[in-house]
Parts: C-alpha cells; sequence; structure tokens
C-alpha cells in the first residue's frame, strides 16, 4: 500500500499538474506584484528604465505623498460608508427574502422569486438614464443615498438567489423540531436557519462588499461633488497640475486594494465552503 501512494503522489501526471498549477497561480498573482512593485518605483523607472521588475530604488514616500497630497483618506471615508450601509442592507433584506420564499408556504412565493432573479439579467447601463431621472427627482443627486439605493437594487437578486439556494437544502425536520421545543418563526430563522447557511451569507457578504467597493460606472455618473465621490472615481482624478505622480496613484492603487483582501482572507474558507455541494448542512 505504501508503496502504490509513493508511486500515486511521485506520477508524472501529478507532477505536470503542480507544475501546471504554480505556473497559473504566478499568473494570476503576478498583476497584484505588479502594482506593488508600481507602488514603490519613481516615474522613471516606470515609464522608461524598469517598468517591468522590481524597484531598483525602492520609493516608500510614495505612500506618504498619496495620502497627504491627495484626498485619499477622503475617498476612503466614502467608499466604507458606501459600501457598509449597502452591504448590511442587502444582508438584511435578502436573508429575510429568502427566508420567506424557502422556507415559508405562500400564494405567490414563486413568482416573488422568479421576479427578484430577473433583476441579474439587467444591467446597469440599460437603466443608467432612467436611475439618474429618478435620483435628481428625489433630490438625492451627489449624496450618498445615490449610490447606495442603486447599490442595494442592484446586488440584491444575486444575494436572495444564493440564500435562497442555500435555505431550500435545509431539511424542514431542523425546523419542525424547534417548533415542537417551543421555538417561534423569529428563533427558528436566528437559532436554526441562519447558521447552516453561513458560508452562504459569507459569500453574499464578499461578493457583495467586492462588488461595491469597486464600482466605478454609476458612482461617477451619480456623484460629481468632490466631498462624496468614492475610490474608483477618486483614483481617476489622482494626477496633478502639471504631472502625474505614477508611483504615488500604484500606491493609493495598493491602499485601496488592502480592504478587500483582508475581507478575503476572514471570509475566504466560507466562500470555498459555499461552493461545495451540501456545505449548507455541514457547516
Amino acid at each position: 500500500m505504501k508503496t502504490e501512494k509513493t508511486a500515486k503522489k511521485g506520477s508524472p501526471v501529478r507532477k505536470i499538474l503542480i507544475a501546471f498549477l504554480m505556473v497559473c497561480s504566478l499568473v494570476n498573482l503576478y498583476p497584484f506584484i505588479y502594482m506593488i512593485f508600481y507602488s514603490f518605483k519613481s516615474n522613471e523607472e516606470i515609464m522608461f528604465t524598469n517598468p517591468f521588475g522590481a524597484p531598483l530604488v525602492w520609493k516608500a514616500e510614495n505612500y506618504y505623498n498619496a495620502w497627504n497630497n491627495f484626498n485619499i483618506p477622503l475617498y476612503f471615508r466614502n467608499s466604507i460608508i458606501v459600501t457598509f450601509i449597502a452591504t448590511l442592507a442587502v444582508m438584511v433584506f435578502s436573508l429575510m427574502f429568502a427566508y420567506a420564499v424557502a422556507r415559508m408556504q405562500w400564494k405567490f412565493s414563486g413568482v416573488a422569486s422568479t421576479y427578484i432573479t430577473t433583476g441579474l439579467f439587467i444591467p446597469a447601463q440599460i437603466i443608467l438614464i432612467p436611475l439618474v431621472i429618478l435620483v435628481r427627482n428625489l433630490k438625492l443627486t451627489n449624496s450618498y443615498a445615490s449610490l447606495i439605493l442603486p447599490y442595494i437594487a442592484f446586488q440584491l437578486a444575486f444575494a436572495c438567489m444564493v440564500l435562497e439556494g442555500f435555505m431550500r437544502s435545509i431539511p424542514g425536520e431542523l425546523e419542525e423540531a424547534a417548533y415542537i421545543d417551543g421555538a417561534g418563526v423569529f428563533r427558528s430563522f436566528f437559532s436554526v436557519i441562519c447558521p447552516l447557511v453561513k458560508p452562504a451569507i459569507a459569500s453574499v457578504l464578499l461578493f457583495t462588499c467586492i462588488n461595491v467597493w469597486n464600482e466605478f460606472t454609476l458612482a461617477l455618473v451619480m456623484i460629481s461633488d468632490e466631498t462624496h465621490k468614492t475610490l474608483p472615481v477618486g483614483l481617476v482624478t489622482f494626477k496633478g497640475q502639471f504631472v502625474t505622480d505614477w508611483g504615488g496613484m500604484g500606491a493609493a492603487l495598493v491602499m485601496a486594494s488592502i480592504p478587500t483582501v483582508v475581507i478575503y482572507l476572514f471570509l475566504g474558507d466560507k466562500l470555498e465552503q459555499a461552493l461545495s455541494v451540501g456545505s449548507g448542512i455541514k457547516g
């Protein structure tokens, strides 16, 4: 048995597969590594002498310049406010809707589920002009609400679909046992259902945070006021009057990527569980 296992571990096919996966990992990691190198270079290195390699002279002051000479703290604050409120609202609404559709019996539950799911097939660009007119008529232009409300609407479809699918996979006997023990609907929801769908909650939280944090089109159209711009829009205007500080822009890009990387590090294992069959029960 040991000989067979050793042979399998050392087989040419396994070695080729490992080598292939390592190459794929490097290809996927290089853009992030390049961005980090970019953030420590001078304009001359970036443009002429050393565009792709590690910095010849590491310029840590790029981070200081990016933080102090531009409105990075303001853009960070705006992105955090918009992302936090939009993600929280999406989680609350999608959990309640998914539970109502997947675990309760009512007449139009199937119609409601189909209606919400159709939101996945509506690109934001198609309704951009009506949305701008609506926001203007509601007098929400150049405010956080002009971004938060559309973000909630666009992210709800995916969140409801994922959570509903997980909740449907949970055996009804678990809720029945909770009801026999005296639990009501709310107690059953918080004590039985929510703990079982943690991988799905983590997946929705991760994707919603990333999508809202990186969204550019709506933020560019809805916000013209400098005090309400988010990071993706603010980075577009990251330039001086006569020359662009490319190293400082790279530093700003690295700082803008940190929150999403941190969130993924905390929720990545739950995401892997969510992509596995039956993880909603085992988690």
